[in-house]
């Protein structure tokens, strides 16, 4: 079987469908959607089985997922009030010019954060040119957006309501218009906010967004592994794991979410046909050319299609994809067996009702600004 096993540490970069929360990842209003490139066809399959990788020891394999100090950092408490605004916030379509359009059409909380779809239709349908990557985890990302363009959760949430690709709020003063029409609003903001002289206000917006987003974990049958509880993964997805560790994929699926700590570059070994540049519209460095944000690959057997453009619709594939392209590796048919039953092994179970139920949402009076199809 020919391979060239370089174990560069750059493995399976684009398998999440990822950002971050609320937003279909559309382009800047001025600018054109790039083309969506076709996926590259995948390395064909050996016949002959590898050499497996020497089995690390247990220790060293869950060494790569603890969080780092900073993470363990940056640790937010929030309080029920924010969250429970957050929540409401989240499936609230009036928070969209023509209130048809939720951080939920996107990111569908029962369905692990997403909606399905290559790329998301917003305001009249219209198409951005990134896949909606899941909301669950991305509060531990490095960054929000594949681009990386919004540090925080906070400062990713207000964005998607004034893009005019997505929800299309016309203005923050409409937005606020919005709330402040609506009495059980202006309350539950002055109880989130007490302190506040303007409690309702697009910054408290994200903040309570932010809030309700910290709490959209899930937890798998790999974390009792993580815990201690070495049967709790089968013999072929520890196979799959060693492999997947072994190969360098944890240089950058690596921490709690498996991913979301690094930019890598797509295509690191094999050039990846795309034209979206990535990082790069962000900083105008060459170096961070065709660079995007690592995702998560917890759930990522549910978040398909993956990669930034939604262009890859089968798992085995993307694994393929990424061996090919990121470590210049061709996988067997066996060894992309062990390293997708490992995947599987990430899908966790989701949180109950009190999160994932949509809330009955206040009624609008006779001041709240009409649903604009415009």
């Amino acid at each position: 079987m020919k391979r060239n096993r370089l174990w560069l540490g750059v493995g399976l970069l684009s398998l999440g469908a990822l950002s971050t929360s609320c937003s279909k990842e559309a382009p800047a209003p001025q600018a054109a959607p790039a083309p969506t490139a076709a996926p590259p066809a995948a390395p064909a399959p050996t016949a002959v089985a590898p050499e497996p990788p020497p089995r690390m020891a247990y220790a060293k394999l869950v060494s790569f997922f603890r969080p780092s100090a900073s993470q363990a950092a940056v640790a937010k408490k929030d309080t029920a009030e924010r969250i429970a605004l957050g929540r409401m916030l989240f499936f609230e379509p009036r928070l969209s010019k023509n209130h048809d359009i939720s951080c939920n059409t996107c990111h569908e909380l029962a369905s692990f954060g997403v909606d399905g779809k290559a790329t998301s239709p917003g305001h009249k349908g219209q198409l951005g040119n990134r896949n909606s990557p899941t909301v669950f985890h991305a509060a531990g990302h490095i960054a929000q957006f594949w681009d990386g363009r919004a540090a925080t959760l906070e400062e990713q949430a207000a964005g998607p309501m004034l893009n005019p690709a997505e929800m299309a709020m016309p203005s923050e003063k409409h937005v606020l218009a919005t709330l402040n029409s609506i009495p059980q609003y202006v309350k539950a903001f002055k109880t989130a906010f007490p302190g506040d002289k303007k409690p309702v206000s697009v910054t408290n917006v994200a903040r309570s967004l932010a809030a309700f987003e910290r709490e959209l974990l899930t937890t798998a049958r790999f974390d009792k592994y993580l815990a201690g509880d070495e049967q709790a993964l089968s013999e072929q997805e520890r196979r799959g794991l060693n492999l997947f560790a072994g190969s360098g994929c944890t240089t950058c699926h690596n921490g709690p979410s498996v991913g979301g700590t690094s930019f890598q570059k797509l295509g690191l070994i094999e050039d990846y046909p795309t034209e979206d540049k990535g990082r790069f519209d962000v900083t105008n460095d060459e170096e961070d050319m065709h660079k995007f944000r690592v995702p998560t690959l917890r759930n990522v057997e549910k978040t398909g299609p993956w990669f930034h453009d939604g262009s890859v619709k089968d798992l085995a594939t993307a694994v393929r994809l990424m061996g090919k392209h990121q470590l210049g590796m061709t996988l067997s048919d066996s060894e992309v067996d062990d390293i997708v039953a490992f995947l599987k092994s990430l899908t966790g179970e989701l949180p109950g009702p009190e999160l994932l139920t949509p809330p009955q949402l206040p009624p609008s009076t006779a001041s709240t600004p009409k649903p604009d199809p415009t």
